[in-house]
């Protein structure tokens, strides 16, 4: 997998920016953390993309909004280690 770009807009005391942060850590994914709390140029960036909460993360341009788990997997191309349960006895097979 090569190197990708991954920008983190975060701001002061948000738990979904630190449930993103800790999840590219726990995958290993280098990023850039933009604290919009501690940097107005930050901010600026942010609202000019008309977005006006964190945490924003784009990942090579794709932009994902909030925490979404599912969405950072996919963007990174990691493989999910869910599995899919089919319950048989629920499925009609007439």
């Amino acid at each position: 997998m090569g190197k990708r770009n991954v920008i983190v807009y975060t701001s002061n005391d948000c738990t979904h920016c630190a449930r993103v942060l800790e999840k590219l850590s726990d995958w290993n994914v280098e990023y850039e953390e933009k604290n919009i709390s501690e940097n107005r140029e930050y901010f600026k960036e942010l609202q000019s993309k008309k977005i006006y909460g964190t945490p924003a993360t784009f990942i090579d341009g794709e932009k994902i909004l909030g925490f979404q788990e599912r969405k950072l997997k996919q963007a990174l191309k990691i493989r999910s280690d869910e599995t899919f349960f089919v319950d048989t006895d629920s499925m009609n097979f007439s």
